[in-house]
């Protein structure tokens, strides 16, 4: 039986000069080595299916001067998955061999694929040759997490960064294939393709190549509709509106329309971030928080109550807690995750008319919104110098925290109890509160820390939405 190669590995780059969409990369590795400029290590970071690994084995094979082809199998190229060889065995035993001269080219080269997954006892391994690497050695890592990588390894390395691919390079690359292939597409459907693509030549390219089996005539964008299970853009936009007009009784019967025509509320919640992102208004930006949470189980039951829960377009919704847009939240990467109300409410509130004397168990509730006084802007780095202007013992403690500011308050969780304790202490608090000024302080138990995890997954969801990765500029804001 003959087998049809797929679309996206007949059509994968085998020089730098293919590559589409990736002149950051590209232009500087080119001029390198035709300057005959060779690193001993390379670093390519970026969201899955944007070239990383093509890259990296194109750079493997014009290093060595060899002719590529994608069932080569040269013995002075070695390809390493991180996430089946993580452990400190694998890379000691990589270690050995790599002072092995190679056979036939130049250069022993080593592609390290999602590099992220190793184990520290492998990166501290990996280290050790990265530091003095044989002269005949190359290693190529590739990274989707680039922050999972040690700076000890990323500063010991060249790094390249790719991006997703834009709407009209994306277009145009799937165009020349379509032609190419006599897939006769329209240009609405060919764009549709694109948008759910999200900027990945992989996942575009495997889009196009289901697309093109719908039929051997022209394929229109209500087939590509069909055939992925998209709603109607009409629909969404009804149910947007709805949204905005508290139309609660119009929001059940376009939904119902739209789960019974074979529309899974996954997709639909995916496709009501994606308008949103598209066209941000104020009085969306509530709805895209709760519609991260829309999945199984009672997938239809949470889009309902996200779409059906009452809203105020001048304030924003996250995590359950409403805060006002004219707060300002600064600190490092990370460092900031937005609460609860009822978690907040189970710390310890200080301020400089409060009682010093500090207990685990006292509670104070916070007030209602419409009591609390005007928000204040708040700068973490500024607060910590403060507090090291009055105490390097204090200002040690105080940077092992996590923190987040309300408006009004700093909540500060200690990441154990003794870093609790230290801080709680009546002098050191006074300090804390000198430095914080008007400020209330509010320390919390370790076990009341922000769940990152939490965080993390709905960034992922919103990065996976949008075609990959997206940056986190460390205040929470995923764009």
């Amino acid at each position: 039986m003959y087998y049809m190669k797929s679309l996206y590995r007949k059509y994968r780059p085998l020089k730098l000069e293919d590559v589409v969409g990736q002149p950051q990369v590209t232009t500087p590795l080119i001029g390198a080595l035709r300057a005959g400029k060779i690193s001993h290590a390379y670093l390519l970071i970026g969201p899955r299916g944007c070239g990383k690994t093509s890259v990296a084995r194109i750079l493997a094979h014009e290093i060595n001067h060899f002719d590529y082809k994608l069932e080569d199998d040269y013995v002075d190229i070695i390809e390493i998955d991180g996430a089946s060889n993580r452990g400190i065995d694998n890379i000691r035993d990589l270690r050995e061999k790599v002072l092995i001269a190679p056979t036939t080219g130049k250069y022993k080269v080593y592609i390290i694929d999602e590099v992220h997954m190793l184990t520290k006892e492998a990166f501290n391994a990996l280290l050790k040759t990265l530091e003095e690497p044989p002269e005949h050695a190359v290693f190529i890592m590739a990274t989707t997490d680039a922050y999972k990588v040690p700076v000890t390894i990323t500063s010991r390395a060249q790094t390249y960064t790719f991006k997703l691919a834009d709407n009209k390079v994306m277009f145009d690359h799937l165009r020349k294939i379509a032609d190419q292939e006599a897939i006769k597409i329209s240009d609405e459907a060919l764009k549709l393709v694109v948008k759910h693509g999200g900027g990945s030549f992989r996942d575009s390219l495997s889009l196009l190549d289901q697309i093109s089996t719908l039929t051997t005539k022209d394929i229109s964008k209500e087939m590509v509709i069909k055939a992925m299970g998209l709603p109607q853009d009409e629909m969404i936009d009804q149910l947007l509106t709805a949204y905005i007009d508290d139309d609660t009784s119009k929001i059940p019967t376009v939904l119902k329309d739209l789960l019974s025509s074979g529309v899974k509320s996954e997709t639909l919640a995916e496709e009501l971030i994606s308008s949103i992102i598209e066209k941000p208004v104020p009085e969306l930006l509530p709805l895209l928080a709760k519609l991260t949470d829309v999945k199984a189980p009672f997938a239809e039951a949470k889009l309902l109550v996200a779409l059906a829960q009452s809203h105020s377009p001048s304030e924003h919704s996250f995590s359950g807690r409403t805060f006002s847009p004219s707060t300002s939240y600064t600190g490092e990467p990370g460092k900031s995750a937005l609460r609860t109300a009822s978690s907040v409410a189970s710390g310890i509130h200080v301020s400089e008319r409060e009682n010093l004397q500090l207990s685990s168990k006292k509670s104070v509730s916070l007030p209602a919104p419409e009591e609390e006084q005007p928000s204040v802007s708040f700068d973490w780095k500024a607060y910590l110098e403060k507090v090291r202007a009055l105490s390097d013992a204090v200002y040690s403690q105080l940077a092992k925290t996590e923190f987040e500011f309300d408006g009004q308050t700093l909540h500060i969780f200690p990441m154990k109890k003794i870093i609790k304790s230290i801080l709680s202490r009546d002098n050191n608090m006074k300090i804390l509160v000198e430095a914080a000024g008007k400020i209330k302080i509010c320390i919390h138990d370790e076990s009341d820390k922000p769940s990152s995890a939490q965080k993390d997954e709905t960034l992922n969801r919103i990065s996976d939405i949008m075609g990959g990765e997206v940056e986190n500029d460390g205040g929470g804001n995923p764009f």
